[in-house]
């Protein structure tokens, strides 16, 4: 069995330990490395975890779980696959920040890999995952570390809820399969779903503005019967660096709350393009999240109309 080890680093101009905690916490993983879906914590120790990983390598979703083993002492972190997707075989690793200086620190990620029965083809396609996605979570740990202490303000959450008399699994069905949201939502002009791995989704819409105007969108999903779904979105329009959420599906006294809650990150750099040389970042703050809730109160009512029909 042959084992490949290789080693990726890059200096961040930020404080080892902010950069540290910044790797530690799993739960912003999908804002801050452009592969990953979703991640979940399975087992939580005080300095050892068990997290389930959803991301994309070489443009496929995969999904595994992986052990980590903290020190914040150190500034270290190993990781070790417990279950890794083929055609990996085994993957283990760990990130190590040291301080350069009071203001600047090098992070090194070092990986040690196999492929299935060594096959040459498959180490290649691990080789080149490894690279790409190590090279893709330096640079945006890098810009997203450095970018910590801007302006907060183009970056927010925001979430719409309707109370539906209905099943929690019905409102949950009519979001998870969304292959049938052409035929069940006005908003939607086409759409494209594959489910390759159960709870692995890879969600393609043409969507209609209120302008008439459509626009595709791209996003990866994981499901999780019959109470939650995350997502991912991978092409974003010209207002947006990043956009992440889930819909979430909560029995009550009164039936079930549905809800719809987004994370965005806002590309200044486009404000004047698409809103005009005097629209301000409130401006579009306020576009974008009337644009997402338009939409996701939308799906919100098609789905509470379904769940209750089904009383």
């Amino acid at each position: 069995m042959t084992n490949r080890m290789v080693e990726h680093e890059i200096t961040v101009d930020a404080p080892a330990a902010a950069v540290y905690r910044l790797i530690a916490e799993v739960e912003n993983w999908p804002r801050i490395f452009p592969p990953t879906i979703h991640v979940d914590h399975v087992e939580r120790g005080v300095d050892e975890e068990r997290i389930r990983i959803w991301a994309t390598a070489n443009g496929e979703a995969k999904n595994w779980t992986s052990r980590r083993t903290l020190d914040p002492r150190d500034l270290r972190i190993t990781f070790r696959q417990e279950i890794s997707s083929p055609p990996v075989a085994a993957m283990s690793g760990t990130w190590i920040v040291e301080p350069l200086s009071d203001s600047a620190s090098r992070v090194r990620l070092l990986h040690d890999y196999r492929a299935i029965d060594d096959d040459v083809e498959s180490l290649k396609w691990i080789d080149e995952a490894v690279d790409r996605n190590s090279r893709a979570e330096l640079a945006s740990l890098k810009q997203n570390v450095e970018l910590a202490h801007a302006s907060e303000e183009i970056t927010f959450s925001f979430e719409d809820t309707v109370q539906i008399q209905g099943q929690a699994k019905d409102v949950y069905d009519f979001v998870n399969e969304a292959g049938l949201w052409a035929e069940r939502l006005p908003h939607v002009a086409s759409v494209r779903l594959e489910e390759d791995t159960p709870g692995l989704q890879t969600l393609e819409m043409d969507t209609r503005a209120q302008d008439g105007s459509t626009h595709t969108t791209k996003s990866y999903r994981v499901t999780f019967p019959h109470h939650r779904i995350a997502y991912k979105q991978v092409t974003l329009p010209a207002l947006m660096t990043l956009h992440t959420g889930y819909w979430t599906f909560t029995e009550n006294e009164r039936g079930v709350a549905a809800s719809s809650q987004h994370t965005v990150v806002l590309n200044t750099d486009n404000i004047a393009r698409v809103l005009g040389p005097e629209a301000s970042v409130a401006d579009a703050r306020e576009y974008v999240r009337n644009a997402l809730s338009t939409n996701s109160r939308a799906t919100l009512g098609h789905a509470k109309d379904h769940a209750e029909s089904k009383r």
